[in-house]
């Protein structure tokens, strides 16, 4: 068997393996396993095949590693309204404590509301945004 077919199996398994994580960076390797593949069509010797994968993968490995940590994180699952009906309803905040907490009666029950943070507190309607353990992360309306 080829060199290259070798290589081109591998390729494979690399995305037939990311294809069922869902591990990002398995893909990348398997570029670095295609320009082992390219290298050995190429005509060059084994070292220069691994040399080649290797650093085609390690570039694409570090640079989908850069990508997504510049990308701003996701959402917190507890702000999202799919995870928790809370979110986006409104709430009547009467006035804040010196703690930046207010006691607000919500659904029948007594809570503890949090402003978001970098919101000056005020009183008035004011929005769910999340649930943050028991107290609920509320912006004005």
């Amino acid at each position: 068997m080829a060199e290259s077919t070798v290589w081109w199996i591998v390729t494979g398994l690399l995305v037939a393996a990311e294809l069922a994580t869902g591990t990002f960076y398995l893909l990348m390797l398997a570029i670095g396993a295609a320009a082992g593949a390219l290298a050995a069509h190429a005509g060059l010797a084994l070292s220069g095949q691994v040399v080649a994968g290797a650093i085609v993968g390690g570039v694409a490995v570090v640079a989908a590693y850069l990508a997504r940590r510049r990308r701003p994180g996701d959402p917190s699952a507890r702000a999202e309204r799919s995870v928790n009906l809370d979110v986006g309803e409104t709430v009547q905040i009467d006035g804040w404590g010196p703690d930046g907490t207010a006691h607000i009666r919500y659904r029948g029950a007594q809570w503890t509301a949090l402003h978001r943070p970098g919101v000056a507190p005020r009183p008035g309607p004011h929005r769910v945004v999340e649930l943050v353990g028991s107290r609920l992360l509320v912006e004005p309306l």
